[in-house]
């Protein structure tokens, strides 16, 4: 028999910000969480709209994108399906910093901000998952702060698919995939690169077999080698020679 799809009390289970949440709290959740929908291209939400609800996502990809005020896009993160999205609701009044666009066909449970203020006055444990969930993402800010601050194209990009290769990476034969569309804009986009520069980098590590990249598919052969350039480490000397 076909596996049954997880249901929703089992994919807040499986979600971090409800990890230890009482039974009572989890079928609160599930009973006031609305099915929501995009097909790919379409938005959850739009930057500078009303922060009316936060989002799980149940499948797909969303990314996250924010125009800067010469007209730049800039890529902040992509979500995965068990993470949230769209958490500044849970602040009261404020809108979205950033744009919420699915990369394919996506679904997500998502909760009104007067229900998700109710949720975390009555669950002390939702509140603090969630303070948790905002420092971390806090803390990876500063850290993308820091690589743009300090560290070269080659490291920033190194990163940058490592990130994603934790995220969403998938064995299979000859390497890990990233296992959703990501253009090299999309890559140029998150680390601040142009897509001149990414492409240059990723067909000099295509011909040193590190990577192997289509138009939206991107193939890490040999992850260590990523570590390395993340770290700026120098590469491994040459093989010996026999003989």
């Amino acid at each position: 028999m076909p596996a049954q799809p997880p249901s929703e009390l089992d994919l807040l289970q499986q979600a971090a910000l409800f990890h230890n949440l009482p039974a009572a709290d989890l079928a609160v959740l599930a009973e006031q969480a609305r099915t929501r929908t995009q097909a790919r291209g379409g938005f959850f939400f739009h930057q500078g709209d009303p922060a009316t609800a936060l989002y799980l996502l149940t499948a797909g990809h969303v990314r996250l994108t924010q125009i800067t005020p010469e007209g730049h896009q800039v890529v902040i993160r992509f979500v995965s399906p068990g993470q949230i999205f769209g958490e500044i609701a849970a602040l009261g009044e404020a809108v979205y910093p950033a744009g919420a666009e699915a990369v394919g066909d996506c679904s997500a449970l998502a909760w009104d901000a007067p229900s998700l203020a109710a949720l975390l006055e009555r669950s002390p444990r939702l509140a603090l998952n969630l303070v948790r969930h905002l420092a971390g993402r806090v803390q990876d800010l500063q850290d993308r702060l820091r690589e743009l601050a300090t560290e070269r194209v080659e490291q920033r990009v190194a990163r940058a698919l490592l990130r994603l290769v934790r995220q969403t990476g998938r064995r299979v034969e000859g390497g890990v995939l990233i296992d959703f569309a990501l253009s090299r804009q999309d890559l140029a986009q998150m680390t601040g690169a142009t897509l001149y520069t990414v492409s240059r980098i990723l067909s000099r590590w295509e011909e040193e077999g590190i990577v192997a990249s289509g138009r939206t598919r991107i193939l890490v052969r040999v992850p260590h080698r990523l570590v390395a350039l993340a770290e700026d480490l120098p590469p491994p000397p040459p093989p010996k020679e026999t003989g």
